[in-house]
């Protein structure tokens, strides 16, 4: 059985994750922010947990924390489905950033609520770079190959 202190560091980082990538699409104007983010991380981190301390040790079954893992991140594609926006009128896709972001927040949910401290803040911290720098990549990427937005490359 984990500590008290042990419980709450694991949900604190899943949440911390999720606010950290919520307040970047806050920022942007997004659909899901820091409430719906910080939930996923901490939800996510939940689940995990759950199947740690029922097993009676710090080292849960394989098999039982895979079918968890794998049902957290199956579930949260429909909560990532319902940002996404086709506007037929533009002729695009939008939400597909958040979309994404929802389903890394649970992934980092789910290592924080395994303990995988490490794996948590690189992957915040790479998911931060991307969402941060991404945008003028993108741009740059665009203006040197002399495309605007939506527009298709040439074969």
């Amino acid at each position: 059985m984990l500590q008290n202190l042990d419980v709450f560091l694991r949900l604190l980082a899943g949440l911390a994750c999720g606010g950290v990538i919520g307040l970047n699409r806050d920022l942007h104007h997004k659909p899901a922010g820091f409430r719906t983010f910080g939930l996923v991380g901490l939800g996510s981190a939940l689940a995990v947990l759950v199947i740690v301390q029922t097993g009676g040790s710090t080292v849960p079954d394989t098999e039982a924390t895979s079918r968890v893992i794998q049902g957290v991140l199956t579930g949260i594609g429909f909560l990532g489905a319902g940002v996404i926006l086709h506007r037929v009128s533009e002729g695009r896709v939008a939400g597909l950033t958040t979309a994404a972001a929802v389903w890394l927040t649970a992934g980092l949910g789910v290592a924080a609520g395994a303990g995988q401290f490490t794996m948590v803040w690189w992957g915040l911290a790479l998911a931060m770079a991307a969402l941060l720098i991404g945008g003028r990549i993108e741009r740059l990427v665009e203006r040197v190959l002399g495309r605007t937005e939506g527009e298709e490359l040439p074969p």
